[in-house]
């Protein structure tokens, strides 16, 4: 039996509190990265291919993980994105039918160091008291301090850009080219789902490197422009910056997902800093300013943008606040057709709340459109 097999492992984080748990299939080794949780029921595939997991060991809060397997459709980027795995109970065997393998060899073809057997709720709760960190998972039960030593030299995520890890290097086009609309996105940690839900409402995407100009983007003469999400720090993101300002400077549709919210709310001189320990999960409740209704959102920041300073902006109006902690969800421009959210509605992993937000998208571009005719 695998169970038998494994190693004793160690939850270290920066702070030196140490949690004990048990390598998955006896892997050895160590991990590092800023640890964050999340509180997703399911979805864990999608949440360990997301790239705005990058450089962060997940923890999941739900006890089972891995009891329905993997299925090569359910990942949102070209492997696993997480620096490693935390979890309570790991399940070797699945019993879902669609699935395609056990997690288990999910995890070892993408050379992933995950551990079991930790007192998650414990953990969790002390993330939640302490806030977000660097941490290291690993076998090295006896060499405390000498993984301390190398915990020490792991950059902070407050300042560091990632986007660049996991953006395409090459553009690259997505959907059916004769769809009525074209849409130049840039990839600063696109989901895969973000590009199904494009394509599914006629569009036609090409994909651009992080780094990509305006005028690079405009070549393409699209119908309108996205901003993705992605990991670490949005203000080190220069580039985007200034090529989300020249988009505003069009008067094109804009419409921008988590860290692309964050650079358009940076391209309009509005601040983002990082949270306690951020917003991660399915379950997020979050308050639609314009209609009074409330949604249920899949969420994963690290980041915010400033409310107060988004408040004061002449030219910037606040349309989705998140009710756990009244952080600016969502804004818009009053006199441009640019708006972003916080929140991930693609749902992938669910809920479907705000799925609209896409068609919203599509409406800005009709009425666009019309205006330019």
């Amino acid at each position: 039996m695998k169970y038998q097999k494994r190693k004793k492992a160690i939850v270290l984080l920066a702070d030196g509190t140490i949690f004990y748990g048990k390598a998955v299939a006896g892997k050895e080794g160590s991990s590092f990265g800023e640890v964050c949780f999340n509180t997703g029921m399911t979805g864990y595939q999608e949440i360990f291919t997301d790239p705005s997991y990058y450089g962060q060991l997940m923890v999941a809060t739900n006890a089972h993980i891995g009891n329905y397997g993997a299925n090569s459709e359910e990942v949102e980027s070209e492997g696993v994105k997480i620096a490693g795995l935390i979890c309570r109970n790991f399940s070797y065997n699945y019993s879902r039918p669609a699935a395609d393998e056990s997690l288990e060899e999910f995890l070892d073809k993408n050379n992933l160091l995950a551990i079991s057997d930790v007192d998650t709720r414990a953990l969790v709760n002390y993330i939640r008291d302490n806030g977000a960190m660097n941490a290291v998972i690993s076998t090295e039960v006896d060499n405390i301090e000498g993984l301390k030593a190398q915990l020490a030299e792991i950059p902070d995520m407050n300042g560091l850009e990632l986007a660049s890890k996991v953006s395409t290097k090459e553009p690259y086009f997505f959907g059916e080219p004769n769809a009525t609309y074209k849409i130049s996105a840039l990839d600063i940690g696109i989901k895969k789902n973000i590009l199904r839900n494009l394509a599914q409402r006629d569009c036609y995407i090409k994909v651009f490197p992080y780094n990509a100009t305006y005028e690079e983007m405009r070549e393409f003469q699209p119908d309108g422009y996205f901003l993705s999400n992605g990991p670490g720090d949005p203000e080190p993101l220069t580039e985007s910056i200034e090529t989300a300002k020249q988009i505003i400077d069009s008067d094109a549709p804009l419409f921008g997902i988590c860290l692309g919210h964050q650079v358009i709310a940076l391209a309009n001189g509005i601040s983002t800093y990082k949270m306690h320990n951020g917003h991660r999960g399915i379950n997020h409740p979050v308050m639609n300013l314009l209609t009074g209704k409330g949604e249920i959102t899949s969420q994963n920041h690290g980041f915010a943008i400033n409310r107060e300073e988004a408040e004061a902006h002449p030219e910037v109006e606040i349309t989705h606040v998140h009710l756990n902690d009244n952080t600016a969800a969502g804004i818009k421009m009053k006199n441009k057709p640019v708006f972003s959210v916080q929140y991930h509605p693609e749902a992938s992993p669910g809920p479907h709340d705000a799925e609209y937000i896409f068609d919203q998208f599509i409406t800005t571009i009709k009425n666009n459109k019309l205006e330019t005719a």
